[in-house]
């Protein structure tokens, strides 16, 4: 079944659009997966449903409380990763072993502006640009990534950063926009 969604054509199964639903309308609600009261089958649920709405799942597999994803069209999440409480997630192919803080925005689309006889609002936005985010990456909380970043091997996305540029590997970085503060492997012989 093909659908437009902001000026392109999603095509979603019978069977995405039914654990759309099931997740947006049920398990996205579920308590966190630490609560000692139904955080166990909230987790479960979530990845029982992502498994089956996301272009890629890998293995143990969490996505929390709150997590907006949109269609899951694009996304790829590798074994061992997880998506914060209310993190919200676009376009992003996301590597194994990565830690994600809450309220973590990975943007990728933005606004057409050019014309400026047209209000923004109505000039509509251009194709997704994935982010990238290789394996063994942490992000802190509240941390934002903008369309089209690459977050490299082995990084760390201090919270409140906000990542306007790619980030090498092994770099911690922190701020507004963010910078590299040092890298871990200069504690190393």
């Amino acid at each position: 079944m093909d659908y437009k969604l902001r000026g392109r054509v999603v095509k979603l199964t019978r069977k995405k659009i039914f654990f759309l639903g099931l997740y947006y309308l049920f398990a996205r609600h579920l308590p966190v997966s630490n609560k000692p009261y139904g955080g166990k089958f909230g987790k479960k649920m979530r990845f029982f449903c992502c498994k089956r709405i996301f272009d890629k799942c890998g293995k143990n597999v969490n996505v929390e409380h709150g997590v907006d994803f949109g269609t899951g069209q694009g996304l790829e999440i590798g074994d061992n990763s997880g998506l914060g409480i209310n993190a919200r997630v676009g376009v992003a192919k996301i590597g194994k072993n990565v830690m994600m803080g809450p309220e973590v925005f990975i943007i990728s689309k933005n606004h057409n502006f050019s014309d400026i006889e047209k209000p923004m609002c109505v000039q509509g936005s251009p194709q997704p640009d994935p982010v990238i985010i290789n394996d063994d990456v942490w992000i802190g909380a509240r941390a934002i990534i903008l369309p089209g970043r690459k977050i490299s091997k082995g990084v760390i996305i201090g919270a409140g950063a906000i990542v306007t540029k790619d980030v090498p590997p092994y770099a911690i970085t922190c701020g507004n926009p963010a910078k590299i503060i040092k890298y871990r492997t200069d504690n190393q012989n």
